[in-house]
């Protein structure tokens, strides 16, 4: 109880006004004031969230499945509209099309942990009731982010493992592909989605 009263007040503390956090600050133990400094660094937007920032905008998809490995894959198109939410802390993408002449919607939620510095994200569809959460890291070399995490397979009610390897080839036009291995099987490709800024 008492590290929860200490983390509410420096989180008050930093609501205030500069003036406020000024006195406040003078009235902390060093403990305190570390803990302070930690949390603002935490909160605040960084460069990371920025390059996030600038894939704001609509999206057109064009979308390649793979239900199959040995099966032909199966085209479709979409198109999605990315918002940073929370003060530019988070990227929520809303995604429209269709699927085997079914309406298809999703929604992603993207963030950078900037205590763990790793990406984190989640996934919700209409195709099931699930979500789907991955965390990963950031090649500046390649402009790749490759996540890892897990989602349900419904065949047998048990997570098994996805990998998602998301690049941004340039302003405009970015590329996913999702791989995912089945419970006792090898990994396998079934997605890939070419983004083009409309």
């Amino acid at each position: 109880m008492k590290k929860i009263t200490t983390i509410l007040a420096v989180a008050i503390a930093m609501a205030g006004t500069a003036s406020a956090q000024s006195s406040t600050q003078q009235s902390m133990t060093p403990e305190q004031a570390e803990m302070m400094k930690k949390w603002e660094a935490y909160m605040t937007p960084g460069d990371i969230h920025k390059m996030l920032a600038k894939s704001n905008g609509e999206w057109n998809e064009d979308v390649t499945m793979w239900m199959d490995p040995a099966a032909p894959p199966q085209k479709s198109t979409s198109t999605a509209t990315n918002t940073m939410i929370m003060g530019g802390r988070y990227q929520q993408s809303m995604h429209r099309g269709s699927f085997n002449g079914m309406p298809f919607e999703g929604m992603s939620l993207l963030g950078y942990d900037n205590a763990k510095k790793t990406f984190i994200s989640t996934w919700i569809d209409n195709m099931g009731t699930g979500i789907m959460t991955m965390e990963g890291t950031y090649d500046p070399n390649t402009k790749t982010v490759t996540s890892k995490g897990h989602e349900v397979d419904p065949m047998t009610g048990k997570d098994m493992d996805v990998r998602e390897v998301f690049t941004m080839v340039d302003d405009n036009t970015q590329i996913m592909s999702m791989y995912m291995t089945p419970a006792g099987g090898k990994e396998f490709k079934t997605m890939e989605i070419k983004f083009t800024r409309k």
